[in-house]
């Protein structure tokens, strides 16, 4: 389906294709967070460290980064609807086969065959979204959209608490499996059409092998961190870098187009910023799970109570901070979203045992509300852009700025906990080693942060391009 414009687009495929995005946001979002939560449980049924714990996520994150890129690109070339029901009948039949897993191990690998699944539903929900509606609208939807992300994260909590504590970690997955369903049915009886913006155009595949082991070199070598093997990874990466940008920037139809970072100052800073916030707020709520449930001894649902709170935040404002972004220029409500975010890290670097439950809350109220003022603003700067024939790559690009940021959030806090506890259960002989790495992760977060608000501010004004 191709239109001269997105306003010649009926209402009812406008609001299809919100509907759909809200879903495949809502599903990957709600996994994500309620598998926080299960952590520890599922630790101790496999006798499972905190570093290999930290991996049921990371895995999943490593493998959605190394394909999201590529995906985007196809998703471009032979239509985002096609690769958009490709990643969710993955993501859900992979969330069974987490489900009935009965291994530390094979869950981490199944999270990763998850994570490719993830890989096309990021590059092609939101790319599909902006495909219908006008630029106009975009900081609007962008902002509904999010909201659905957060109230997937919101829920997330609250509800895996109380599913693990009385129907086992099990059924967090098996619960993705039903959404799975109800979204891919959604999509294939309610989203008519198809965009296809690349047809005929070569796909990179030399593009797409350097960026996938660049990306797995760097990121798996700074999660093994501070062995040997993980320095020598991340050098091996940084040169397959190089090398991927020098054949991007003479390939006929590169899978990342370079000239969106060299030449487009909005999105390079924009996707600077993600990063680096995505990089230091994500372990917040592993490290936050791990701290109620072993230092404060509360029970998984107790703890999805209290982490229930941030998301709850994010949910409420996005919508406010999308519209804002539509009447002022993001880069302002962005980067007054990174100095509340930097806050808010700063007060969390101060907790000790006896830190009060009023504390954490009050905490995550004011993460929560600047980490709204930033995304939904943020990611309507990238897109808005660019021109219309690369919304899937730059979708797929936001999205692996984020889950880069992510597993940099959990390289760092899974260092921390390298360095400072060591490969052993988390027991109260070690409680004060676990908090002291804890401390040193959410003060590393907030330097980070406090970095990001010039990189956000430094992007320079919007300028849309009506695609």
């Amino acid at each position: 389906m191709e239109r001269a414009s997105t306003d010649t687009y009926s209402n009812t495929l406008k609001r299809t294709a919100l509907i759909v995005a809200l879903f495949t946001s809502f599903l990957t979002a709600f996994m994500g967070s309620s598998v926080s939560i299960a952590l520890p449980t599922i630790g101790k049924e496999f006798s499972m460290n905190a570093i290999l714990l930290g991996w049921i996520s990371t895995a999943y994150l490593l493998a959605a980064a190394m394909f999201l890129v590529p995906f985007g690109r196809l998703s471009d070339m032979l239509g985002r609807k096609r690769i958009l029901t490709y990643g969710i009948s993955l993501y859900t039949i992979s969330a069974f086969i987490c489900a009935i897993s009965n291994a530390g191990i094979h869950l981490i690998i199944f999270r990763a065959l998850q994570g490719i699944g993830g890989a096309m539903i990021f590059g092609t929900g939101v790319a599909i979204l902006l495909s219908v509606y006008s630029p106009h609208e975009r900081g609007r939807v962008l902002g509904i959209n999010v909201a659905s992300t957060y109230f997937g994260l919101s829920i997330g909590p609250f509800l895996g608490g109380i599913l693990t504590q009385y129907l086992g970690w099990r059924s967090l997955f098996y619960s993705n499996v039903v959404l799975g369903i109800i979204t891919l049915a959604l999509i294939l009886l309610k989203l008519e059409g198809e965009w296809v913006e690349a047809k005929g155009e070569s796909f990179d595949w030399a593009g797409s092998i350097l960026f996938s082991i660049m990306l797995t070199a760097i990121m798996y070598g700074f999660t093994i961190l501070p062995d040997r093997s993980g320095t020598w990874l991340i050098l091996g990466g940084g040169m397959f870098l190089g090398i991927f940008i020098w054949w991007e920037k003479k390939a006929p139809a590169p899978v990342l187009n370079m000239e969106l970072f060299f030449k487009n100052r909005v999105f390079a800073f924009s996707s600077l910023a993600a990063l680096i916030n995505y990089g230091a707020t994500f372990a917040i709520a592993f490290l936050l799970s791990l701290y109620l449930q072993y230092t404060k001894g509360l029970s998984p649902q107790d703890t999805g109570f209290i982490l229930v709170s941030r998301p709850i935040v994010m949910a409420s404002f996005s919508p406010l901070a999308g519209r804002l972004s539509d009447r002022i220029e993001p880069r302002i409500v962005a980067s007054y979203g990174m100095a509340v975010v930097t806050i808010g890290l700063v007060l969390l670097a101060f907790i000790t045992e006896r830190t009060t439950i009023l504390f954490i809350i009050l905490s995550q109220i004011l993460l929560g509300f600047g980490f709204a003022l930033f995304s939904s603003p943020n990611t309507n700067a990238m897109m808005s852009s660019v021109e219309k024939k690369v919304y899937g790559v730059a979708s797929a690009t936001v999205g692996t700025m984020r889950l880069i940021g992510q597993v940099l959030s959990m390289g760092i806090a899974t260092l921390s906990l390298a360095i400072i506890l060591g490969p052993v259960e988390i027991t109260p002989a070690y409680y004060e080693s676990f908090l002291r790495s804890v401390k040193i992760s959410f003060t590393i977060f907030a330097i980070l942060c406090l970095i990001g608000i010039f990189a956000s501010a430094a992007r320079g004004r919007m300028r849309e391009k009506s695609g």
